[in-house]
């Protein structure tokens, strides 16, 4: 008979347990709140992706979908290795955990520098927008199938407080407009009632320097700060589970109970 059948655990050992397993609750915390925070800006945000040709925006979402997926999954394991005592699922555990810690620091610090790099001199990424969105603006707003884009900029235009894709000009050359009679959309009035855009005086509309597309671009850059900012934050969380991991890994292998 094995003479370590019947020995107990190490206080050492149980409290490491419960070290790891308050950091596994930590971290699943974690990474529901990404998959949330993920969904939050696919689902209340989606419209804006409607206006933009590039992927950058929805990319971001997924990223974070896709992360707090990984993160919930790793956490299951890491309980499972916890609970379980097994140093084979230890050892896949703390695998998964460095993967993922090396994943969000590159992520993290990429997006980090990309912000540094394009706010406020991101040139390229506002030259994009600017065409695409002033296209948007002139060719689909209230044509017939488009009603998704004509919401979407509405949506814009009031919850930035703007007007046009740099400025209230740039609906000069709308024909739906022209055919009403109206010279902005009714979205882009400080007061919205129906016709309010047959005046373009200062009083009565928004006439914000920079128009729509550089609030555009300030949320989108936003986005990706937000998103280097979770996953250096994470993986600065994932660095105690994998030390607890480590520890408790050499604790199973000096004292095999």
């Amino acid at each position: 008979m094995d003479s370590q059948a019947g020995k107990n655990p190490t206080c050492g050992t149980i409290c490491l347990k419960y070290l790891l397993l308050l950091f596994n609750v930590l971290f699943w915390l974690a990474g529901g709140a990404v998959l949330a925070v993920g969904v939050w800006t696919l689902v209340e945000k989606s419209d804006y992706i409607s206006l933009l040709n590039s992927n950058l925006y929805s990319a971001s979402a997924y990223i974070l979908i896709a992360a707090g997926v990984i993160v919930i999954v790793t956490g299951v394991v890491g309980c499972c290795a916890v609970l379980r005592e097994t140093k084979s699922l230890l050892i896949v555990y703390l695998c998964l955990l460095l993967c993922v810690f090396l994943l969000e620091v590159i992520a993290g610090v990429l997006a980090y520098i990309t912000y540094q790099e394009c706010f406020p001199f991101c040139y390229q990424l506002d030259e994009e927008l600017k065409q695409n969105l002033q296209a948007t603006m002139q060719q689909k707003y209230q044509q017939p199938g488009e009603e998704s884009v004509t919401q979407a900029v509405d949506k814009l235009q009031q919850e930035f407080k703007c007007c046009g894709s740099h400025n209230y000009t740039d609906w000069t050359e709308n024909v739906w407009l022209e055919q009403n009679q109206l010279l902005i959309p009714d979205s882009c009035c400080k007061t919205r009632t129906a016709l309010c855009g047959a005046r373009d005086h200062p009083s009565n509309i928004y006439k914000l320097e920079g128009g729509c597309i550089m609030k555009l671009e300030e949320f989108i850059l936003s986005q990706l700060y937000i998103l280097g900012a979770v996953g250096i934050g994470v993986a600065c969380l994932q660095l105690l589970g994998m030390m607890f991991t480590c520890c408790l890994y050499r604790k199973l292998e000096e004292d095999p109970y």
